[in-house]
C-alpha cells in the first residue's frame, strides 16, 4: 500500500527531472508534500543560475519557505510534516541542508555513487550530528530504473556548461 503511495509521488518528481534535462541540467527532480499536498517542487537549476547549490531539494526548501509564509504558518512546522521525494539520492550539501530544516522522511529513486548524503558515500541523514538538526528516515528505490536511465542520457550527451578542457578530455578518453 505504501509503495503505492511513494510511486504516486515518485511519477511526479520526475516530471521536473525531465524538464531539468531539457534545459541541459543533471535530470534530478523533487516534490515536497505536506498534508497529503505538494507545496513545492524543484529541480536542478546549476547550469542555468551558474550556482553550484541549487540543486533540486535546495529549490523545493526555498518554495517551502515562501509557501509557509504565505499561508503564515511556522515553517518548521510544516517541514516536520513534510515528506521529499527525489529522483535521486540527496547529496552529502542536501542531506545537510535537510536535516537543518528538519525533514522527517526522504524518499529517493536511484543511489548517488559519487556525491551521496544518505549513505552512499556519507550517511548524513542519520549521522550522529545533533549540531545538524534532526536525522531522517531514507527510503530508496522508487522507480531507480527510471532515474538511471534518466542520468544515463544527460552523461551520454555533452555538458555544454563544462569547460573546455574537460570537454577536450571526454573526447580523447572516448577514443
Amino acid at each position: 500500500m505504501m509503495d503505492d503511495v511513494h510511486q504516486k509521488w515518485m511519477v511526479k518528481s520526475f516530471s521536473f527531472a525531465e524538464v531539468a534535462l531539457e534545459a541541459g541540467e543533471v535530470p534530478v527532480g523533487c516534490i515536497m508534500v505536506y498534508n497529503d499536498e505538494i507545496i513545492a517542487v524543484g529541480r536542478n537549476e546549476v547550469n542555468e543560475t551558474k550556482n553550484a547549490t541549487r540543486h533540486a531539494e535546495i529549490v523545493a526548501i526555498d518554495q517551502v519557505l515562501r509557501w509557509s509564509k504565505d499561508h503564515d504558518i511556522d515553517y518548521a512546522s510544516v517541514f516536520n510534516k513534510t515528506v521529499l521525494y527525489v529522483t535521486v539520492e540527496p547529496c552529502i550539501m542536501c542531506a545537510g541542508a535537510l536535516r537543518q530544516v528538519g525533514i522527517p522522511l526522504v524518499i529517493f529513486g536511484c543511489r548517488n555513487e559519487r556525491f551521496g548524503g544518505c549513505g552512499s558515500i556519507l550517511s548524513v541523514h542519520d549521522a550522529n550530528i545533533t549540531s545538524l538538526g534532526p536525522s531522517f528516515q531514507c527510503i530508496g528505490g522508487i522507480m531507480k530504473e527510471k532515474a538511471v536511465d534518466l542520468l544515463k542520457k544527460f552523461y551520454q550527451g555533452e555538458n555544454p556548461n563544462a569547460p573546455e578542457e574537460k570537454r577536450k578530455l571526454k573526447k580523447e578518453e572516448s577514443k
